[in-house]
């Protein structure tokens, strides 16, 4: 087995640190949507977690959304949760926060402690598939480890 490449060994390293046992993958193919990390994980889009980050409106604050790759954010319900309204960041910014690029964002290991919220609707699921810290690496957690370990607060985001 080659070693990871370095962001995705921080994922790992992260998750060890959060008592999280999960195995960090480098794929063959891009997992960088929701659609195509489906595809190569040979699993249904809802079960592929989207790490979002939005920032509060009024105060600036970075918030984690943790989604269904089957589900969109309705950005008025979930502000009806947080207090404020939503702001979607740049690139740039997202990864200031995070310490990743969008299509690699994982759900923990931030450089940023950010305010986690979890889709209600992952905990269907047997098995979640979530990004890893690249654009080929993900790994499979049950939903209700994954929402501990990112001490996520599960809320509907639809």
């Amino acid at each position: 087995m080659s070693a990871l490449p370095p962001s995705a060994q921080r994922v790992q390293d992260a998750a060890a640190a959060l008592g999280l046992a999960v195995t960090v993958r480098e794929m063959a193919q891009p997992t960088r949507t929701a659609e195509e990390a489906a595809s190569a994980c040979g699993v249904s889009v809802g079960q592929i977690v989207k790490s979002l980050v939005f920032l509060g409106a009024t105060g600036g604050k970075p918030y984690l959304l943790l989604v269904s790759g089957a589900n969109r954010v309705n950005e008025k319900a979930v502000a009806v949760h947080l207090g404020e309204n939503l702001t979607r960041p740049d690139a740039g910014v997202v990864r200031a926060l995070t310490g990743y690029a969008i299509g690699g964002i994982p759900p923990f290991g931030h450089d940023t402690a950010l305010a986690t919220y979890m889709d209600r609707d992952l905990l269907a699921y047997e098995m979640i598939w979530a990004a890893a810290g690249t654009p080929k690496a993900v790994f499979r957690t049950e939903p209700a480890a994954l929402r501990d370990a990112a001490k996520a607060i599960v809320i509907d985001v639809r």
